[in-house]
């Protein structure tokens, strides 16, 4: 593997990683939002789902955006009967967002993307080194 292909693969996974800390921060902002009819649906969680791809000039496989995905786990209710978006029985549908659970996966979210910066660091580096013993 060539030092190019590294460079392919680490940006990559870094693209991939930045769409998913995307959807994490829309996911939190949006963890406190109700539907804007009474008794409608709120904000559902985003999920992204990764797929692999393969660059053809390198052969390299690398990783992609493969699909959005909506959480199909129940809605967070509350009884709230004054509140504007609430139901006929007064219970107000909340998201299915879990903020611990968006850290988490924003945590997780970053680490990856770090390594993946990393792995581009030492491709560099060596690079430089290489660049530097032919001068």
């Amino acid at each position: 593997m060539n030092l190019e292909t590294s460079f392919k693969i680490a940006a990559s996974g870094m693209r991939a990683q930045a769409v998913r800390l995307r959807l994490v921060a829309e996911n939190l902002a949006n963890a406190d939002s109700t539907a804007a009819v009474a008794g409608g649906d709120p904000y559902r969680r985003k999920l992204v789902q990764f797929r692999p791809l393969r660059d053809r000039e390198s052969g390299a496989e690398l990783v992609g955006v493969g699909r959005y995905l909506r959480d199909p786990s129940p809605f967070r209710l509350r009884y709230e009967p004054d509140h504007p978006a609430a139901d006929a029985r007064g219970y107000v549908k909340y998201p299915n967002v879990d903020p611990i659970i968006e850290l988490m996966d924003m945590r997780e979210a970053q680490r990856s993307y770090e390594a993946n910066l990393n792995a581009l660091a030492t491709a560099r580096s060596m690079l430089m080194r290489t660049l530097d013993l032919l001068r």
